[in-house]
């Protein structure tokens, strides 16, 4: 999974039984139709990833959450680094695994996957955190601190919109899940979770049938007090 829509503003939407399940099953509906979408326009990931492989050695060990098919950020991970993709979506999985076909993916939740503590050098998370309930965001970006070595890298994006959460009922041609806190409180829980901010900023854009979208860009490093937790 990838592009989230939690970033604009004024969203609604139907309450929520299985976020989870409404986030698998919509990407499995929408895998080759949101590959033909995504690749229809720019947005500040080329920007963005360019400042993180600046600071993450090439051959490094490096984690994806929610790595979708065959992106072209993806591709610069591959290309550059010890390589692991996690996806909840087995649609989209079979995309990047014909893409990528020596690259290592596994198939699982990022809130529940189990992976080996201080592990990776850099974490990279682009449009998947608004698919997650609020109620989770923060234990996740505690696990994604807990994957990191010390002085490891993220980067990722955020919503700002303050939604709770809620589905879509219609995104791209299928019911899909978002939630997003505002940048203050996202600012909160990366720091709560041992981020220190590197670079921090909402960066908008537009996407086709969508808008101007807002999203949080995150560029952060695992702080000392994370760093002597982990030791």
């Amino acid at each position: 999974m990838r592009r989230l829509r939690a970033g604009d503003c004024g969203r609604r939407g139907a309450p929520v039984a299985d976020p989870k399940h409404v986030v698998r099953a919509g990407y499995e509906a929408i895998a080759d139709r949101y590959a033909e979408w995504s690749a229809s326009f720019e947005t500040p990931v080329g920007a963005w990833l360019a400042r993180f492989v600046e600071r993450v050695p090439t051959g490094g060990r490096v984690l994806e959450l929610g790595c979708g098919g065959d992106n072209p950020s993806t591709r610069e991970l591959v290309s550059r680094y010890d390589y692991v993709g996690v996806d909840i979506s087995s649609g989209q999985l079979e995309r990047a695994r014909r893409a990528f076909p020596g690259a290592r993916f596994v198939l699982g939740d990022a809130s529940a996957v189990e992976l080996e503590a201080t592990s990776f050098d850099g974490i990279v998370s682009l449009f998947m955190l608004g698919h997650v309930p609020r109620s989770e965001q923060g234990a996740l970006l505690g696990r994604i601190a807990g994957w990191l070595r010390p002085g490891g890298w993220l980067l990722a994006t955020l919503g700002t919109a303050d939604a709770a959460d809620m589905v879509e009922e219609d995104w791209l041609g299928a019911p899909m899940f978002f939630a997003s806190f505002d940048e203050e409180t996202n600012r909160r829980l990366l720091t709560g979770a041992g981020f220190e901010l590197v670079e921090a900023r909402v960066v908008p854009f537009e996407e086709p049938g969508h808008g101007l979208v807002r999203f949080m860009w995150v560029l952060a490093r695992l702080g000392s007090a994370r760093r002597d937790l982990a030791q």
